[in-house]
């Protein structure tokens, strides 16, 4: 099973692109490290104060992909600081 996490965030008083990937890349680390799935920034890529990113996690049990990128989720909006989730939804395939 495919399960896909996609995430739309904002990040409030973003200045610049490179402040913006600078606030996000250290995310993108953390959620491949602590939660072994791919991310990526998906979509909003020229906006200052937004970002979409997606988490991919592949698996053959559905019910585990889900937990999987429910925590994924829950983590990012109980510890993630550097700004706000607006959006999420999580899809298996």
């Amino acid at each position: 099973m495919l399960g896909l996490l996609t995430i739309h965030l904002r990040l409030p008083g973003c200045a610049s692109l490179k402040e913006k990937r600078g606030r996000l890349k250290p995310l993108l680390n953390q959620l491949h490290k602590k939660f072994n799935v791919s991310v990526a920034e998906m979509d909003r890529q020229d906006m200052w104060q937004e970002a979409v990113i997606a988490c991919a996690l592949v698996n053959s049990d559905a019910k585990q992909v889900q937990r999987s990128l429910q925590a994924v989720a829950k983590w990012v909006e109980g510890n993630w600081t550097d700004g706000d989730v607006i959006d999420e939804s999580i899809e298996i395939i």
